[in-house]
């Protein structure tokens, strides 16, 4: 029996890298603990794709739609209905991946303010739970989604790589933070470790997530403190080998989960429970 019960709110399950042994990869992921993984859409085609991926495993995948800041400079006069059209299936959990990245600047940022506002705007009209990404644009995120005001539907930060201030802002709006592999290289004075040792990022507000297969958490690493390294247990590590930086998999959401407890100095099986509890409150999921 798997330690935990976990949600997995973003893995990349459309990436070509799993067209040979997707069942596999989902297999470890239920010998993990994942009861539920959403798939996450970041562009009109993506989003379509994910739709037919997520049938063929009801009650286990889900998926979310939407225009990732970086391909924001393809929206095109159909997209929003494509997107819109989308969050109708039952499947459909929230909308997005959508938001800003003024880190690479894929799309310009005046186009990635347009689109990003354009789907605020979508999950208000329809009541959906947001899924948004944010690279060093913090200000600007913070004024988009003010605008919505008191009608902003449960949101959540994922893949959070900012600073505690930033946590906080987002935590006094009434978002969520979702917390990735990241976490194991976040040494920063003011980021991810450091506010889940002083409980500035609380663990009610977390939900966790792969973003396989990105954000691979090195859990062997030589710089990981030992004490927060002899707190994961064998059974994570026998399946973590199957993640690595070429390729993270869903399974690896253990050692996230271990992870945060770890940092925090709390019971991972409370840590699994909290997030698992608040991912299937925020995305309507039994």
């Amino acid at each position: 029996m798997p330690l935990y019960e976990l949600v997995d709110i973003g893995a990349n399950l459309g990436h070509p890298s799993y067209q040979k042994d997707l069942n596999d990869v989902l297999d470890r992921a239920k010998q993990a603990g994942l009861s539920k993984i959403m798939v996450t859409g970041t562009s009109e085609k993506i989003s379509q794709e994910c739709a037919g991926l997520v049938e063929k495993y009801p009650g286990f995948l889900y998926f979310t739609a939407g225009v990732h800041p970086h391909d924001a400079k393809d929206w095109t006069d159909g997209t929003l209905a494509t997107i819109k059209a989308l969050q109708e299936n039952p499947n459909c959990v929230a909308v997005g991946e959508c938001g800003l990245d003024f880190n690479r600047n894929f799309s310009p940022q005046d186009v990635q303010r347009e689109v990003f506002a354009k789907q605020v705007d979508l999950a208000v009209q329809l009541h959906k739970p947001l899924f948004i990404h944010e690279r060093e644009a913090h200000e600007d995120m913070v004024k988009i989604l003010s605008n919505a005001g008191s009608e902003l539907p449960p949101a959540v930060i994922h893949c959070f790589t900012g600073t505690v201030d930033e946590a906080k802002k987002y935590l006094e709006m009434g978002l969520y933070i979702g917390l990735t592999g990241f976490l194991w290289k976040d040494r920063s004075d003011n980021g991810v470790q450091a506010g889940l040792r002083s409980g500035e990022i609380p663990i009610e507000k977390l939900v966790l997530e792969t973003d396989a297969p990105y954000m691979y958490p090195k859990i062997n690493d030589k710089k990981i403190p030992k004490e927060i390294k002899s707190l994961i247990t064998p059974d994570t590590e026998a399946l973590h080998k199957f993640s690595s930086f070429n390729r993270n998999e869903p399974c690896s959401l253990a050692a996230v989960c271990e992870l945060v407890a770890a940092f925090s100095g709390r019971d991972p099986k409370d840590v699994a429970r909290i997030t698992t509890e608040n991912a299937k409150r925020i995305y309507g999921l039994e």
